[in-house]
């Protein structure tokens, strides 16, 4: 196999795909917007061209199919991005799993088991309060509350897809029956910089962490910013700072489980520079790689929430949006990549996910894993995101040679 050329050929695919924005300057490409109708578009036409045939499902999943071999060989990744988002971040995954079945269609091989190459619109969760309701919906756990979600323009997510040509009603129609599934692998930027100290260009993910998010409203009493004495204030601001300490204290006691607290969107109200504030709305993302750990840090969170929230003198009120468990991914499946990688004449470091993935909802319908790809400086969800041409091309290989060992029973 040339490596360089399939590398070539994914960094073209991959600026080409980057140029579908909504905003000039920037990388904005929303679940069930213009630009996810236009990145579905321009992955079937590759889907195509690479001899494969093309479906869309009720999610908006873009479903390319190569053989009609009842077992199957899931390969997938995202086409959504974050607000102002690298170029590698999902697409990589999906143009991987077209160039390696492009690989088989020129050579005329034929395999004892079919692939379909999974485009998923819904992995990042920027629109709606969600996030990967495309897989879900391909693995069976689609949760239908999801659909009365909206968007911050109002837009519900029934609505958007209703929209976007589809019909909410056929969604349990998009699920893959167990059966015909043999397995699912996705390629994907490690997103994190240890590959890149390990000097190593691909790495095999052991498993992903389980996510919670809370949306945390604290109430306090707003008054003027001279008048009211420290001692006699009720601020909510500052409790909501105190809250957002006290959660980077527990994430930090379990660095071995990978455990790590973000608060990342934090709204001050009344929101002026001369009044005290009077309710905070803030969210918090916990992640870990054990279930037990991670609820017991958001008990204790919401303990410690509580307490402080009853010395300052104030109200605190927790809403969970968004629970996903800790997938391990299927230890066969990363034997499979190792071997693929080592066979291309690396190291095949084995790494956790600390961030979310397709793979891990798929993981509740199949055996799944993935295959990390070195990015520099472990950079992503930013324009500075970068995989060289040189590692996605070892990258697809690897994913090649996977497929030609694979066993579908």
């Amino acid at each position: 196999m040339d490596t360089a050329a399939l590398g070539a050929r994914a960094e073209a695919m991959i600026a080409e795909f980057g140029t579908i924005s909504a905003e000039p300057g920037r990388l904005i490409r929303l679940f069930l917007s213009p630009e996810h109708r236009r990145a579905a578009d321009l992955t079937a036409k590759w889907m195509r061209a690479a001899g494969m045939t093309v479906s869309e499902d009720a999610l908006g999943t873009v479903r390319g199919r190569f053989s009609d071999a009842p077992r199957r060989l899931l390969i997938g990744s995202h086409l959504d991005s974050v607000i102002d988002a690298g170029k590698y971040d999902g697409p990589l995954g999906v143009i991987a799993g077209i160039l390696a079945v492009e690989h088989f269609v020129k050579g005329g091989r034929a395999l004892p088991f079919g692939i379909d190459v999974l485009a998923f619109g819904d992995e990042e969760g920027s629109r709606f309060p969600a996030t990967m309701t495309s897989s879900s919906a391909c693995a069976g756990v689609f949760e239908h509350e999801a659909l009365g979600f909206a968007d911050p323009g109002g837009v519900t997510l029934a609505d958007a897809l209703k929209a976007y040509g589809k019909n909410p009603a056929e969604i349990p129609a998009a699920e893959y029956r167990r059966a015909d599934v043999a397995a699912y692998v996705e390629v994907h930027i490690e997103q994190g910089p240890v590959l890149e100290a390990e000097r190593q260009p691909l790495g095999v993910v052991t498993g992903i962490v389980g996510q919670s998010r809370l949306r945390v409203s604290v109430t306090g009493q707003a008054g003027h910013a001279g008048t009211v004495p420290m001692k006699l204030r009720h601020d909510a601001l500052a409790g909501a700072a105190e809250m957002a300490l006290a959660l980077e204290t527990i994430a930090r006691e379990h660095p071995e489980d990978g455990m790590v607290g973000t608060v990342g969107r934090i709204e001050a109200s009344p929101g002026a520079v001369n009044i005290i504030p009077g309710l905070v709305a803030f969210t918090v993302d916990l992640r870990a790689l054990t279930d037990a750990l991670r609820l017991a840090a958001i008990a204790r969170f919401e303990a410690e929430a509580q307490r402080i929230a009853a010395a300052r003198g104030l109200t605190v009120a927790f809403e969970l949006f968004h629970e996903v468990a800790t997938a391990d991914c299927a230890p066969h499946l990363q034997n499979g990549l190792a071997a693929a990688i080592a066979d291309l004449g690396h190291k095949p470091v084995r790494l956790p996910s600390g961030a979310g993935h397709d793979a891990q909802i798929m993981a509740r319908l199949c055996p799944s894993a993935m295959l990390f790809v070195r990015c520099r400086g472990g950079i992503s969800h930013n324009p500075a995101e970068f995989a060289s041409e040189a590692d996605m091309g070892v990258a697809i290989a690897a994913l090649i040679r996977f497929i030609e060992r694979f066993d579908p029973r």
